[in-house]
């Protein structure tokens, strides 16, 4: 029976994330991703029911506009198979049961931002604000008001410390080091880290950021890259791995 769960999850996933990078685009050039009918980018034809079937549409299209034939972003196919992969992998992993959710609305969360940051560089605030008020609340449920109120405190913590890297990042490089979306999206990572996590994250995507930004500046030094995606990355090790503060001061040998 986990098997067909699994597939559920899987199949769900896929069909959530054709919606969630519709919404990450749309909200990322300040559109409705309530109105109008999703189009093709190039020659703007509406698209029809077999041109939206999630991952399946994409290869049997081989990648191109049935209508114009100019090659399509491979982002949608990209975030609607790693969607189904996580959705799959979070039952997989937690089960029926409110830390599911949890990782569900993580997942979601990511895959909009994901579409938003890496074609406009933009992490809209709508966004957060929506995702960061439903995790709040689903803490409250989940482990009480008094720790739900804990995370919110760790959020302002982790936001400050972000705020603070940024300040330091512009002294030493005279520009603009950090962007303000990535400063507000550490703390809605403090609704569901502790402090201890919460700073490993902002670590972690530093270093899984490292050799990908080195390489893009041997080829082009003015090349800027969104580092959002690297901490949401992040983020996702951390919750599918079950890591606790403790795991982590214990490895480090404290």
């Amino acid at each position: 029976m986990k098997a067909v769960y699994m597939s559920l999850f899987f199949l769900f996933g896929t069909l959530f994330g054709s919606f969630y990078t519709v919404v990450g685009l749309r909200l990322a050039r300040e559109e409705s991703f309530l109105k109008g009918r999703s189009h093709c980018d190039f020659c703007m034809h509406p698209l029809g029911v077999f041109d939206l079937i999630p991952i399946f549409s994409y290869l049997f299209l081989g990648g191109r506009c049935r209508y114009c034939k100019e090659k399509i972003s491979p982002l949608s196919f990209f975030i609607e198979i790693t969607t189904g992969i996580l959705f799959m992998l979070a039952y997989y992993s937690f089960g029926f049961g409110l830390d599911l959710i949890l990782l569900l609305l993580v997942i979601s969360m990511a895959m909009i931002l994901f579409a938003s940051d890496l074609t406009e560089m933009i992490i809209p605030d709508g966004v957060l604000l929506f995702f960061g008020g439903c995790l709040f609340l689903l803490q409250i449920v989940r482990v009480g008001l008094a720790y739900a109120l804990i995370h919110l405190a760790t959020s302002f913590f982790l936001f400050f410390v972000m705020y603070g890297l940024m300040l330091l990042g512009n002294f030493l490089f005279k520009k603009e080091s950090l962007g303000g979306g990535d400063i507000k999206m550490l703390f809605v990572f403090g609704l569901v880290l502790d402090p201890i996590l919460g700073l490993f994250s902002i670590f972690l995507g530093s270093l899984i950021a490292l050799p990908i930004s080195f390489l893009l500046y041997l080829k082009n030094k003015e090349h800027i890259i969104p580092f959002g995606p690297f901490l949401l990355v992040s983020l996702l090790l951390i919750l599918f791995s079950k890591i606790t503060s403790l795991d982590f001061l214990t490895f480090l040998g404290f």
